[in-house]
C-alpha cells in the first residue's frame, strides 16, 4: 500500500494549491480592483503550472499504476479514491503544460473584458477575446477525445460530470424539447385564468436585502464561522469546505431576485460544507460532479423554497425585513410570483418550467461551437434564432442574450447541461425525502431545515466521490436518471 499511500501525500499538496487558487478566484470576482487582472491571471497561471507539474509527472502515473496493482489491499472508500485520482490524471497530464498555463491566463483576461462588454452591450468588444478562448478549449478537447477515446464534447464533460456522455443527455433533452412547448402554453394559460398577482411594489434597499439574506441561509443552516455572503457581477459558491463563499447581486426593484440566488447557491454551499471530513484532502472527498452540485441548489430554490410550505414561513420573513404591507404581501400572492411562468431573457432569473429551454439553447450552441460548425461571431445570431426556436421570443441586446453567462468566458464548456441533469435529480431527491418521513415538509414550513439536510448529508453529501452520479442517485432514491419524475413535479405544480 505505500504507494497508494504516497498518492495521498501528492493529493494533499494539490488540494492546498486548489484551495488556493479557489481564494483567489472569490478575490478577483468580489474585491480586487479591475487593474489587478493581469496580475492575477499570472498567479493563478502559476499556480495551476506547478499543481500541473505534480499531477502530470510520470512518477505519479508510476505510482497510480503501482497502486492499482495493489487494490485488493485497499478498502472502499481507498479504491474510490484511487479511481478518481486515476481520472484527474489522465485528465491532467494529457493536456501540455504551457496550454493548460495559457487557458487560465486567457481565462481570466477574457472575462475581465467581458465585464466591461457585457456592460456596454459591446459583443464586437468581447469577440477576440473569446475566440482566443475557443481556440484553446478547442485544442483541449481533441487531445483528451484521443485520450478518453470519445467526442471533443464529451472528453469536456467529463470534467463536469464524471463518465457522464452526451448520447444520455441527448435522449433526455429530445424528451424535454417534445414536452416542454406543449406544456409551457397549457401553464400559461392555465395562469392566465387565475386571480391576477398583486405586483411587489417599492424599492428595496440593498442594506435590507442583506439583511433577509443573512436571515435566510441561518435558517437553512449556513455557518457564518465557516463561510461568508458577498456581492459579484455573477452569482456562485466558491471557496472550499470550511470557509464556502457564497455571492449574490442586488437588484433594488426585486429583492426576490437577490434572495432566490442565495437559496440557490446556498444549496451549494451546504454540500460543500458537509463533504465527508477524513477525504477532504482526497478527489474522493470532493463533490460528485456537477449534476449532482446542481442537485443541490436546485432542490434548495425550486423544490423547496418555491414551495407553498416555504412561503407559509417565508412571507412573515420577508415582509418584516422589508417592510411590506398589503395584500401583495401574502403567502398565496408571493407563491404565484414564485410560480408566475413565461418566457424571458435571462437564464438566472428564469422561473422553473421555462429554465430547461434555457439550457437546451445553451447545451446545442456549445457543441456546435467546441465541434467546429460554429464560430464565435456566430454567436449572436445563433442565440437570437435558438431563443426564438425554444422560448418563442427574441434577445432585445447581447447584453440580455449571448453575453449573459460568465462560463464559457474562463473555457468552461460541458458545464450547462449540468443546470437540467441537477434538476432532475433534485426532484428525485425531493420525492425521495419527502416519502422517508413527514418531518421534512414539516419543517421546511415551519423554517426548521435540519431535518431536510440531515438527510441530504446522510444520503448525498456525505458520500463525496465514493459513488458515481447514477449510483449515488439509485442508493438514495431507487432510480438513477429518470426524467418523468421531473416532468410529475411541473404537472403536479402547475397544472395539478
Amino acid at each position: 500500500m505505500e504507494s497508494y499511500k504516497t498518492l495521498e501525500k501528492v493529493c494533499r499538496k494539490l488540494n492546498d494549491i486548489n484551495q488556493a487558487k479557489a481564494a483567489l478566484h472569490w478575490d478577483m470576482s468580489v474585491t480586487m480592483p479591475a487593474g489587478g487582472a493581469e496580475a492575477r491571471g499570472h498567479q493563478l497561471a502559476t499556480l495551476t503550472s506547478i499543481h500541473h507539474a505534480i499531477l502530470s509527472d510520470d512518477g505519479v502515473g508510476e505510482l497510480i499504476a503501482k497502486a492499482k496493482s495493489e487494490e485488493n489491499k485497499l478498502d472502499d472508500w481507498q479504491k474510490a479514491n484511487l479511481y478518481e485520482i486515476g481520472k484527474t490524471y489522465n485528465h491532467t497530464a494529457s493536456v501540455p503544460r504551457k496550454l493548460a498555463h495559457e487557458l487560465t491566463k486567457e481565462g481570466i483576461a477574457c472575462e475581465m473584458v467581458w465585464r466591461e462588454a457585457r456592460a456596454a452591450n459591446d459583443f464586437n468588444m468581447l469577440k477576440p477575446r473569446l475566440e482566443k478562448v475557443v481556440k484553446l478549449v478547442r485544442e483541449i478537447a481533441s487531445i483528451k477525445a484521443e485520450v478518453f477515446g470519445c467526442s471533443p464534447y464529451d472528453a469536456m464533460l467529463d470534467q463536469y460530470d464524471r463518465g457522464r456522455k452526451s448520447a444520455q443527455i441527448d435522449e433526455v433533452f429530445d424528451n424535454l424539447q417534445a414536452f416542454l412547448p406543449d406544456f409551457i402554453k397549457a401553464v400559461v394559460e392555465k395562469q392566465s385564468s387565475q386571480p391576477k398577482i398583486t405586483e411587489l411594489k417599492g424599492l428595496f434597499p440593498v442594506e435590507k436585502q442583506k439583511r433577509l439574506a443573512h436571515k435566510m441561509l441561518e435558517t437553512i443552516g449556513f455557518d457564518f464561522t465557516r463561510g461568508r455572503l458577498d456581492e459579484s457581477h455573477h452569482p456562485f459558491c466558491g471557496g472550499y469546505p470550511g470557509d464556502v463563499r457564497i455571492t449574490t447581486r442586488y437588484d433594488e426593484n426585486n429583492f426576490l431576485s437577490a434572495i432566490m440566488g442565495v437559496q440557490h447557491e446556498a444549496g451549494h454551499a451546504m454540500y460543500e460544507a458537509n463533504l465527508p471530513q477524513r477525504w477532504l484532502s482526497q478527489p474522493v472527498g470532493e463533490a460528485r460532479g456537477m449534476s449532482i452540485h446542481e442537485s443541490q441548489s436546485l432542490l434548495l430554490e425550486m423544490q423547496v423554497c418555491r414551495s407553498k410550505e416555504f412561503m407559509e414561513f417565508a412571507t412573515p420573513l420577508y415582509r418584516d425585513t422589508l417592510g411590506g404591507k398589503g395584500k401583495a404581501w401574502t403567502p398565496e400572492n408571493l407563491y404565484a410570483i414564485c410560480t408566475k411562468v413565461g418566457p424571458s431573457l435571462i437564464r438566472v432569473d428564469a422561473d422553473e418550467v421555462t429554465y430547461p429551454a434555457h439550457i437546451l439553447l445553451r447545451y446545442y450552441i456549445e457543441k456546435y461551437i467546441l465541434s467546429g460548425d460554429m464560430e464565435v461571431a456566430d454567436l449572436p445570431d445563433a442565440w437570437a434564432q435558438g431563443m426564438e426556436k425554444f422560448l418563442g421570443i427574441k434577445p432585445d441586446s447581447d447584453k440580455n442574450g449571448c453575453m449573459q453567462d460568465i462560463h464559457w468566458m474562463d473555457g468552461s464548456f460541458g458545464y450547462f447541461p449540468t443546470y437540467t441533469l441537477g434538476a432532475i435529480y433534485a426532484a428525485q431527491l425531493f420525492k425521495a425525502a419527502r416519502e422517508s418521513s413527514p418531518a421534512i415538509v414539516e419543517g421546511i414550513s415551519g423554517g426548521d431545515f435540519a431535518p431536510l439536510m440531515g438527510w441530504l448529508k446522510t444520503n448525498v453529501h456525505e458520500h463525496g466521490c465514493r459513488y458515481s452520479s447514477e449510483e449515488l442517485v439509485q442508493k438514495a432514491t431507487g432510480k438513477g436518471l429518470d426524467v418523468e419524475i421531473y416532468k410529475e413535479h411541473l404537472k403536479a405544480r402547475y397544472l395539478g
